[in-house]
């Protein structure tokens, strides 16, 4: 289970103050740590994230504010308060200078000092949300949660409930616009770390060069241009989920490091020679055949077996049609301007059956949204629909009457709104009466 606690350093070199802090700071929303050295200190901040370090300014294994610079330099992410001696009030403006974000002086006010505890880790928490905000998940292209009653979908629906409990990586297998990042969404949001964001990266937008900087960070200096020492992907996603989608265009060079971090929940920065634990879910998607990648040494092999523990595989839309009808009513009751509902015709709903949509549901979605830019008074007809995509209907040999189409959305839609015949209607744009008619019709009553 995810501690909700966050975590404070006390480090100083007298025990009492240590026993002091630790008694008064600690509370429900804060677990406080101690440290007797800057050595021992050290060690603590390999083994875990800090929000927060209160440091003495004097320390027996290190000069002046050294140790400040140290941290600040190492762990841009983390703030520090410095506790200082009633001597040292010009070494603590200094270290203000340096980074540190406040100076309790002693004897200490507790009171203040829990003040300026929860002041640095708001600091903390609001400029780490930026940073997740950056990565997490923004506009989707394609629906939000799964949509569909057909068997494929039922059986990637049970793979998601039995998987998203666990900690196994999981690799999502489908053609580009299939839905790949649903079901990531969907794996999260069933799982234990749901109450933090996804973390999402597409690896195709990876400079090569900058690659492993940016999935694991580094520390100032390590290389041209490195000028501040800068958090990667990896703690960003602690006690959440990485979603790593196309993983199949991670450079080759970058590979061998993720594996060690999805086998020893370890990883070092760039330039840095400790190792820092994390708490990471790893979700992977790929287009791409990685059995054929490896094989033309394209892939590490030993990664390939190890994020291929659980597969999802999703079909084209094309091999699932029956799905369409649910989907179409999704992207129109969700990309519907509020209070300006739109509804499909037959004669385009036949077009919609008949075309095999090669870009998937990411094709889907886009033309049912310039359709309704197209649509008359919130009425989508063939008019409004890509010509290409009539053009194909047109010369398919499929033969789907209307009575057919009709009877099958009908029955979806009330699917959808799990029998709500009111709801139905409105999606539908007819009235009850009307609704019930057709019912009775097609025999749905059921």
């Amino acid at each position: 289970m995810k501690n909700d606690k966050y975590p404070v350093l006390v480090v100083d070199d007298e025990e009492p103050i240590r026993r002091l802090l630790k008694k008064e700071l600690d509370s429900p929303e804060r677990e406080i740590f101690t440290a007797a050295s800057a050595q021992h200190a050290r060690e603590m901040l390999r083994q875990r994230l800090y929000d927060v370090v209160v440091l003495d300014l004097r320390l027996p294994d290190t000069e002046n504010l050294d140790f400040l610079i140290e941290v600040r330099e190492s762990l841009p992410n983390t703030e520090v308060v410095m506790i200082t001696g009633q001597g040292d009030i010009d070494s603590a403006v200094e270290a203000m200078k340096l980074g540190a974000c406040d100076f309790i002086p002693k004897p200490f006010n507790l009171d203040r000092i829990d003040l300026v505890v929860e002041k640095a880790h708001q600091r903390v928490r609001l400029a780490r949300e930026n940073q997740i905000l950056k990565h997490s998940s923004g506009k989707e292209s394609s629906p939000t949660k799964l949509v569909g009653k057909s068997k494929a979908i039922k059986n990637i629906q049970f793979l998601i409930d039995k998987v998203a409990p666990t900690n196994v990586p999981v690799l999502i297998t489908g053609e580009s616009g299939a839905g790949k990042d649903v079901v990531a969404h969907a794996i999260h949001d069933r799982s234990t770390r749901s109450g933090n964001p996804i973390i999402i990266k597409n690896c195709a937008s990876l400079q090569k060069e900058l690659a492993r900087s940016e999935l694991f960070g580094h520390v100032k200096g390590s290389f041209t241009g490195a000028t501040e020492s800068q958090e990667g992907l990896m703690a960003y996603a602690h006690e959440s989920t990485l979603f790593l989608d196309e993983i199949g265009e991670l450079p080759l060079e970058v590979q061998a490091s993720l594996l060690r971090v999805l086998e020893t929940q370890t990883y070092r920065r760039v330039g840095e020679k400790d190792e820092r634990r994390v708490d990471i879910r790893f979700l992977f998607a790929t287009n791409r055949n990685l059995a054929e990648e490896v094989e033309a040494g394209r892939f590490h092999e030993a990664l390939y077996h190890r994020i291929n523990v659980f597969n999802i595989s999703i079909p084209d839309l094309s091999e699932r049609k029956e799905d369409l009808p649910l989907l179409v009513d999704y992207f129109l009751a969700t990309l519907s301007p509020e209070g300006q509902p739109h509804r499909i015709v037959d004669s385009a709903m036949k077009c919609i059956m008949r075309y095999d949509w090669p870009g998937n549901i990411r094709e889907l979605r886009n033309v049912i949204e310039r359709s309704m830019i197209l649509a008359e008074n919130g009425i989508i007809t063939a008019n409004a629909l890509p010509r290409e995509l009539v053009m194909a209907s047109e010369n398919s040999e499929d033969d789907i009457s209307l009575d057919s189409i009709e009877k099958k959305h009908i029955l979806r839609m009330l699917d959808f709104f799990e029998g709500n015949r009111r709801k139905t209607a409105e999606a539908l744009g007819i009235s009850r009466k009307t609704l019930y008619r057709k019912i009775n019709r097609y025999g749905l009553e059921s």
